[in-house]
């Protein structure tokens, strides 16, 4: 992601089930995965939009799941898919 992503707001319809459930899901997986502050909601958006650190300049913690990609998995002998993100970043 690159640090391109600040916070997201995504104001979905809980009640109603969509065709694009799954991608609504694997959107708000990516932003949980990556630290990625998330408003579904006008409360939860009204707190981010009028929250001090908005005018401030705030470091985001990412996580790094190198060792978690790189686990040992019994029966699993393939080595793990390089994210070009994560490799750009350890070149710098």
């Amino acid at each position: 992601m690159d640090n391109e992503i600040d916070f997201l707001i995504f104001f979905w319809d809980p009640l109603e089930q969509q065709a694009h459930d799954p991608d609504v899901k694997a959107l708000l997986r990516m932003a949980v995965v990556w630290n990625i502050p998330i408003a579904c909601d006008r409360a939860s958006a009204d707190f981010i939009i009028s929250s001090p650190l908005m005018d401030t300049s705030y470091d985001r913690l990412v996580p790094d799941y190198e060792v978690y990609r790189n686990r040992k998995v019994p029966g699993v002998e393939t080595p793990p898919i390089p994210i070009p993100s994560v490799v750009a970043a350890g070149r710098k």
